[in-house]
């Protein structure tokens, strides 16, 4: 667990066992000297970390590394034990204390060299934890929000050209979600809404793979709301861009039938 971590345990919880134990000691030997702490050369406690890292064994090497900076918080290996609490929880899928030791590293040493590679590791933290287009979206967020940050803070490094080739994954599955809800509305017959998330598809992830798909839906949807201006307009994006696409074959198909038809019991209808 970071020290962070450690602090707020010990500020909260720590302090009802502390003051339990004082109860418990009244009329004891309560000043008898307590035992020393052994300390351990700081040589062998790294080195017991980075074998524990090495070996896998990521358990080991967090608690070894946060005594480093336990014993000997002034020394330099302190600095760098802290880093390597946050890549050994990253390593062991315990994604939340990682973020939260990378961002307690960046908070105390904002100008080390690290920073760039702490603020990838955090990115993919976030980036691990993507889920099923079916589920909350959240992690996906942040996992963008954090990539797009590598980027633009550091263009060019080995972190940002990675960065952006997990962005467009990223962008890929965000508007795969945005599909997903939208043919949701389009089967439940809530055509403005499905409208919605078909235009944000093609205006917010014009790279991805969501984007025939989504024009040929807002050419059905239009279609269906008899706005044939609007669902030519559509289809003729959609043929200059892809013109092979099976989904520009859906959308003329649609056009030489004139559309799908709304059932006179919609919403649409009542309207008016």
């Amino acid at each position: 667990m970071p020290v962070s971590s450690l602090n707020r345990l010990w500020s909260g919880s720590h302090i009802a066992v502390s003051l339990a134990l004082a109860v418990l000691l009244v009329g004891c030997s309560v000043f008898q000297d307590p035992e020393p702490v052994a300390e351990r050369p700081l040589e062998k406690i790294y080195n017991t970390a980075l074998d524990a890292l090495l070996d896998d064994d990521y358990v080991l090497a967090v608690t070894e590394f946060e005594q480093v900076e336990a014993q000997y918080p002034y020394s330099e290996w302190a600095t760098r034990a802290q880093l390597l609490v946050a890549y050994a929880n990253y390593l062991k899928n315990d994604y939340t204390l990682a973020v939260a030791a990378a961002e307690r590293f960046i908070d105390l040493h904002p100008g080390s060299s690290d920073v760039p590679y702490v603020r990838y590791l955090i990115a993919l933290c976030h980036y691990e934890q993507i889920p099923d287009v079916r589920r909350d979206q959240t992690q996906t967020r942040l996992a963008r929000e954090a990539l797009e940050g590598v980027v633009a803070r550091y263009p060019g490094s080995v972190y940002a050209r990675d960065a952006a080739v997990k962005l467009d994954l990223v962008y890929d599955h965000l508007g795969g979600k945005e599909m997903e809800v939208g043919r949701t509305y389009l089967q439940l017959r809530q055509y403005p809404a499905a409208l919605r998330r078909f235009a944000t598809v093609v205006r917010s992830y014009p790279e991805t793979t969501h984007v025939a798909e989504a024009l040929a839906r807002m050419v059905e949807l239009n279609l269906a709301l008899g706005l044939e201006r609007e669902a030519r307009l559509h289809a003729a994006v959609l043929g200059h861009n892809y013109p092979n696409n099976r989904w520009y074959a859906y959308a003329y198909d649609l056009l030489e039938g004139d559309g799908p038809e709304i059932p006179r019991s919609s919403w649409f209808f009542g309207l008016f």
